[in-house]
């Protein structure tokens, strides 16, 4: 729906799909993301004491909210061209700056704290090894056999002794033969290429969060102008 007065209300309802389109695409990632085996599996097992439980939460709902954010954002700038509303576009681009003022923290903290989450995860793996060599419970031996079977890894490197005991009872039999890689540099492998992967979209997020600003600041502007030209060069004949 467009009018023959403006154009900018025809060319900006593709972008606001584009912008629906990546929220959804943020929803997805954060959702898949968050219940990948590895990382609940972890996260289940992680004590109170270590920060990856928190950590991981956390990212799932800030990716939830911002996909939500942009897809709100969106939909406000959709109407705001079709009805040429003045009050929906400064909603629509309070939300793009909302969505902003998110991403930089985020952008920030994923390069300022990404050993931090590398070491709450190594840390799980180190309290689960450390009691089962310690001959704790069953359930750690299990949760320390699917840890292996998650990862394709076997043990770690321990400088308290042999281990090839702990690595015969919990590692698979592929692994055990074929002297899987350690447990602790496998994770600390498969963390570094997830987070640069996730770096991707963080960027092009922004990127486009920035270009939504600017759509709807221009868009904002053109109903402005456009309804005062509107009260113009209007004339009644007597």
């Amino acid at each position: 729906v467009c009018t023959q007065k403006k154009l900018l209300p025809c060319q900006s309802l593709p972008e606001n799909l584009l912008f629906q389109l990546l929220g959804l695409s943020i929803a997805t990632l954060s959702t898949v993301t968050h219940y990948r085996l590895r990382f609940t599996l972890l996260s289940n097992i992680s004590m109170e004491r270590n920060a990856y439980r928190v950590i991981h939460h956390t990212a799932f709902y800030f990716g939830i909210c911002l996909s939500m954010t942009l897809i709100l954002a969106a939909l406000l700038s959709s109407a705001a061209t079709v009805r040429e509303s003045q009050c929906l576009t400064g909603m629509g681009f309070f939300c793009f700056a909302l969505a902003f003022c998110g991403l930089i923290p985020a952008a920030c903290w994923r390069y300022t704290h990404s050993t931090e989450v590398e070491e709450s995860m190594m840390d799980v793996y180190d309290l689960v090894y450390e009691e089962v060599r310690r001959n704790a419970s069953s359930l750690r031996r299990h949760e320390l056999t699917a840890i292996h079977e998650a990862f394709l890894c076997c043990g770690k490197q321990s400088p308290f002794g042999d281990t090839a005991n702990v690595e015969h009872k919990t590692c698979p039999s592929s692994q055990v033969h074929d002297k899987g890689q350690d447990c602790l540099q496998e994770i600390r492998d498969f963390l570094k290429k997830h987070m640069d992967f996730i770096s991707i979209p963080l960027g092009i997020t922004i990127g486009f969060t920035v270009y939504g600003m600017i759509l709807t600041s221009f868009l904002w502007f053109s109903i402005h102008f456009s309804s005062n030209l509107d009260r113009k060069g209007k004339y009644i004949l007597r």
